[in-house]
Parts: structure tokens; C-alpha cells; sequence
């Protein structure tokens, strides 16, 4: 299984930076002992509220040019707060990408209620998708 390790801390603070190295290790480890070969390991300083960060454009086109199959990171959290975990988490499930954390010791595991606002949003997708196909057939 190839896998992307992508670790996040939010301040500058030298603290912080002993998390990251702390969560690439973590996820190392986890990687190894799950008998992943990890492509890439990527570690960035950014808000979890955004989406526009360079390290997230990185896991991106990594995804579009690999074959990945999981992403490993140390929570929920890591990848992102607010509307930007959500909309992350819906992009990394049509992918496919599996997601691994360190918290949970293997696979993560979504609450009903994300599922359901996953679920809900692959149907817009999908009814938007029908409408712009729609409007094109008529002209």
C-alpha cells in the first residue's frame, strides 16, 4: 500500500516544531508496522482553516501523478478544522485514499454525523453534475 505522511502544527512556536518531528515519526512507525511504503513525507507550519497551503498543493499533486492508496496523519485535526477537514475529508474519500492517524492507532474511523455530510455532499456533486451535463446537451 503506497502512502503520503502529512504532518501540521498551526504556530511557529519551537514547541511546535518538536510536534512535527514528533508526528512524522509517529507516522513512520505506524507506516512501517502497517507494512506501508511511504512516497512522501510531508510537514508544514499552517491554519488548519485553510486550504490554501502549500503543503496540502504538495499532497495534492502527489495523489495526481501516484498511485496512492492511504494517507497517514496523527489526528483529524492535522488535516484540517472547520469546513477545510470537511471539504478535505470528502476530497480524499473520492480519491479513494484511505486514511490512516497515529491516534487511532490504524484507520480512521468517521463520526455518523460526518458521513452523513459526506454523504449529502457526494449527492449535490452528483445533482450538479447531472445539470451541468443537462444545460450543455440543450445548448
Amino acid at each position: 500500500m503506497n502512502a503520503i505522511i502529512y504532518a501540521r502544527v498551526s504556530t511557529a512556536k519551537d514547541s511546535q516544531e518538536t510536534s512535527l518531528q514528533r508526528q512524522m515519526s509517529e507516522l513512520t512507525e505506524l507506516g512501517e508496522r502497517m507494512g506501508m511504503c511511504i512516497l512522501e513525507t510531508i510537514g508544514e507550519q499552517a491554519s488548519g482553516y485553510e486550504v490554501e497551503r502549500e503543503g496540502l498543493f504538495q499532497l495534492f499533486q502527489i495523489i495526481k501523478e501516484h498511485q496512492v492508496d492511504a494517507l497517514l496523519i496523527q489526528d483529524e485535526t492535522r488535516l484540517g478544522r472547520g469546513h477545510a477537514r470537511i471539504a478535505l475529508l470528502h476530497f480524499l474519500k473520492r480519491e479513494g485514499i484511505k486514511l490512516f492517524t497515529s491516534s487511532q492507532n490504524g484507520q480512521f474511523q468517521l463520526s455518523e454525523s460526518d458521513e452523513m455530510v459526506l454523504e449529502i455532499l457526494s449527492i449535490v456533486e452528483e445533482y450538479q453534475r447531472k445539470i451541468h451535463n443537462k444545460k450543455r446537451i440543450a445548448g
